[in-house]
């Protein structure tokens, strides 16, 4: 069996690509590999809290791979990124596994960055109907909640909301069902192969000017967006 790392949002999409992969058996996912900004101890972008990053990890039941960054840019980002995949190659893995569906260019920057370090990159949802993708996503038990809204499609009464048959019927029509294009990303809290799922609260909504500094930022947008509006989720006691 092939020995992989999937890079990890701690969104739908991952969740779902996740879910593919076990499930066809191809490869052994040794470690769930996440950016973290290590100023603010969240996800880079989508602005979730480390420590339910690592409660999602531990429900999972694979490890977690951390590749922080301070100031935000492409090449500290690549620097630390490129550090990270040669420690795990030397281990064994040969590929890395994305969520991406539609973005050209960001595959075409992600295959380009493990060329150079040696390793192949995997997308179990490339090109899939996103349509479909999000009602399939939702049948099959996955429990997700909005954490960050483009304005640029969006406004601030969609983050923190449940991603549900409600939630796809009253998407506006031009926003993909997926979010493909940055309008809204998610924090993905139990699944059918978590062992439990993750407890957390909706904390205040805070709205944050664009400052995308990274290639690494998938809430990036071409659509006049000025900023995105977050919810910060908080950490409660296990709820087991």
């Amino acid at each position: 069996m092939k020995q992989a790392i999937f890079c990890w949002s701690g969104g739908k999409d991952s969740a779902y690509a996740l879910h593919q992969i076990l499930q066809a058996g191809e490869y052994e996912v040794k470690y769930l590999l996440t950016t973290i900004n290590g100023e603010f101890q969240r996800i880079s972008m989508h602005g979730v809290r480390e420590l339910l990053l690592e409660q999602q990890a531990s429900a999972i039941g694979i490890p977690l791979l951390k590749v922080k960054v301070y100031q935000g840019s492409n090449s500290e980002y690549e620097q630390q990124m490129a550090q990270t995949l040669l420690q795990a190659k030397a281990e064994g893995i040969s590929h890395v596994i994305f969520g991406d569906i539609f973005l050209a260019d960001l595959r075409a920057y992600r295959e380009k960055n493990l060329a150079q370090v040696g390793l192949e990159a995997v997308f179990p949802l490339w090109q899939k109907n996103t349509t479909q993708l999000i009602h399939d996503f939702i049948a099959q038990g996955f429990k997700t909640i909005t954490c960050c809204v483009s304005d640029a499609y969006l406004n601030e009464q969609w983050v923190g909301r449940e991603i549900n048959q409600q939630f796809v019927a009253e998407l506006p029509a031009q926003v993909d069902a997926c979010g493909e294009n940055g309008e809204y990303h998610t924090f993905c809290y139990d699944a059918p192969y978590f062992k439990h799922a993750v407890a957390f609260e909706l904390g205040e909504k805070v709205y944050k000017p664009l400052e995308v500094k990274s290639t690494d930022a998938v809430c990036s947008s071409d659509n006049q967006t000025q900023g995105f509006w977050f919810c910060d989720l908080l950490t409660v006691q296990s709820l087991l």
